[in-house]
């Protein structure tokens, strides 16, 4: 399959948080939420049945501790997690903090208005708040 290579567009629209053990953990840079993505670091892989069991079980791990940090970080009402990859094929899972009221509540978040990047200031505190959570 060759070596793992993250997908330009999930490197353009992200930032690294951290690497985990299966997956690279980003933040999605849409200020509207509370967005974080896993990127399995698995070459050549673009759906979830794709993987083994094996791995599938440890990235679900990598799921929902993540989840569970991000709703324990920021207090939300929701969390969606999603694979989708219908614009960037390489598998990644999107986990977002939702509440009502936010931006298209209770619709999807994707495809909805235009993408707010963060200032550079709140991408490192959101960054450096969430690995305080999730440590």
């Amino acid at each position: 399959m060759g070596e793992f290579v993250l997908n330009k567009q999930l490197e353009a629209d992200t930032h690294l948080v951290c690497e985990l053990q299966n997956c690279s953990l980003r933040l999605l840079d849409d200020a509207r939420w509370p967005w974080l993505v896993l990127v399995p670091r698995v070459a050549g892989i673009e759906e979830w049945h794709d993987l083994s069991k094996g791995q599938r079980i440890m990235i679900d791990d990598e799921v929902a501790r993540v989840a569970s940090a991000l709703k324990t970080m920021t207090g939300c009402e929701k969390i969606n997690i999603a694979t989708i990859g219908n614009m960037v094929r390489q598998l990644h899972i999107h986990v977002i903090a939702r509440n009502e009221g936010d931006a298209n509540w209770p619709g999807p978040v994707w495809g909805y208005g235009a993408r707010e990047p963060y200032e550079p200031e709140n991408t490192a505190s959101f960054i450096e708040a969430f690995k305080a959570s999730f440590s």
